[in-house]
């Protein structure tokens, strides 16, 4: 790790239009029986949504200090077909699938190796200060079309 400084966070990256976010399953991510407990999938993808979002340009940070406006997920469809578990070394593959005016649907699964543990399709949309849908800033827009998987 020459070079690297070990006090500075991880972050995924771009392969293509997909988002790669590598992880390892902990302790504290499983039961009693060292197996993933689902809801955690859901922590696995937020972490890896948020640092593709920041990865594309957008600074939902300052836009929420700015506007009180954020994304929000609204809609979450996954399937479970096999668990983690302790030790697991897992990736967070995301790739945006759909953008419309408001929000933006994110294809995200969660990899061991080559096996596909979950696949989920989330709904984030974009919200004002008050909790109501409002249109996502139009270089937003832009930034999400250029890594649409449908261009």
């Amino acid at each position: 790790m020459a070079g690297e400084s070990l006090d500075t966070p991880y972050r995924g990256g771009f392969i293509g239009t997909e988002h790669r976010f590598a992880l390892t399953v902990y302790f504290e991510d499983t039961d009693a029986y060292g197996i993933v407990y689902y809801a955690n999938y859901l922590k696995f993808m937020e972490r890896a949504r948020s640092d593709m979002i920041r990865a594309v340009g957008v600074d939902q940070a300052a836009e929420l200090g700015r506007s009180g406006s954020a994304y929000a997920v609204v809609e979450v469809d996954i399937k479970y077909r096999r668990p983690a578990r302790l030790g697991d070394d897992l990736q967070v593959v995301s790739g945006v699938e759909q953008v419309r005016a408001s929000s933006v649907d994110i294809h995200q699964r969660v990899m061991r190796g080559a096996e596909m543990l979950t696949d989920a399709l989330v709904t984030a949309a974009f919200l004002d200060g008050h909790g109501r849908p409002r249109r996502q800033p139009g270089d937003w827009v832009a930034k999400f079309h250029a890594i649409t998987a449908d261009r």
